[in-house]
């Protein structure tokens, strides 16, 4: 059987507020290993043997001298660059306009890259070993066509990705048994032992049980994904002509739009896996020791990149 290339696509062009730094190469493992280490790490067991990164063109120098000269010896690794003049003709840039244009944009900015089926993940999330095994072998028989496309998303309970120390954004999946409907976009707080979501287009908030599955924007695509993307995106332009300085054109809008015109099926792929993450630099401490933890049973050997 002849075996399928899986591309392995890292978001790392985000600002990194909450956290307060560029939290993508801030070291966590005992030899300075970041969290993207342990991702790539885990995709490359699970049969991945490409990496893109979607950066800031002004970061590449970091990654290549940090995580990049680390893993090139082990996958193929390449840079894609996520500029904010990278949009619709007919538009400009807002001077005040700082940040990225959001998920669904930077995925669009790989794809000169990709020619595969390809898993997206982030690059300040863990996502653990057996995430990346389930994506692997989604992929693996994923077929997609321009009439209805097939996707997946790997789906968190809930419980497994809450932090300690405030909300976290998260995509609550709204599903029809396997298959997603939508996702609500909710910051999630625990508050007096439950679980509230927060919509971020301002609806009512609601509660949530710990086995609710949510999206960590961990996405199985074909390269067909890319003309949705670049369709979507310059309707997204003409309606947000007056808000651009804010306005962010997100994965989960899109997939939902895909689902809704019947241009796409997403179908959840649950993982008991337990997400970790820095959300907070309180996070920091619980993350390190978790890792620690790992290492010590054998998951991962303590060198990550040991030669």
């Amino acid at each position: 059987m002849e075996k399928k290339n899986l591309t392995l696509l890292i978001m790392a062009a985000g600002m990194g507020s909450r956290f307060g730094g560029l939290k993508q190469i801030e070291p966590f493992g005992p030899h300075g290993e970041f969290l993207t280490d342990y991702s790539i790490y885990d995709a490359i067991q699970a049969g991945f043997n490409k990496v893109v990164f979607i950066i800031k063109e002004e970061h590449l120098n970091d990654f290549k001298e940090t995580i990049g000269k680390r893993i090139e010896s082990f996958i193929p690794v390449q840079y894609a660059f996520q500029k904010l003049e990278m949009i619709p003709d007919g538009f400009l840039v807002p001077e005040t306009r700082k940040k990225p244009w959001g998920t669904a944009h930077a995925i669009y900015c790989a794809k000169d890259f990709i020619e595969e089926n390809f898993l997206v993940i982030n690059a300040d999330d863990f996502y653990g070993r057996d995430a990346f095994v389930r994506a692997a072998e989604f992929l693996k028989n994923m077929e997609s066509n321009h009439d209805v496309s097939s996707y997946g998303l790997i789906g968190y309970y809930i419980q497994n990705t809450l932090t300690d120390h405030g909300s976290v954004k998260r995509g609550v999946c709204i599903s029809d048994q396997e298959y997603l409907k939508a996702m609500i976009e909710s910051n999630v707080s625990l508050l007096n032992n439950k679980i509230v979501a927060q919509p971020l287009d301002g609806r009512s908030e609601f509660e949530v049980t710990g086995d609710n599955l949510v999206s960590m924007n961990m996405f199985c695509f074909s390269p067909i994904i890319f003309s949705y993307i670049e369709e979507k995106m310059n309707i997204f332009f003409k309606e947000n002509q007056f808000q651009l300085e804010e306005c962010e054109f997100l994965m989960p809008d899109v997939l939902t739009q895909a689902i809704e015109e019947k241009k796409a099926t997403v179908q959840i792929i649950p993982t008991e896996a337990k997400w970790m993450g820095v959300t907070y630099k309180e996070d920091k401490d619980g993350v390190v020791s978790s890792l620690e933890d790992l290492i010590e049973k054998g998951v991962y050997p303590e060198e990550l990149w040991e030669k």
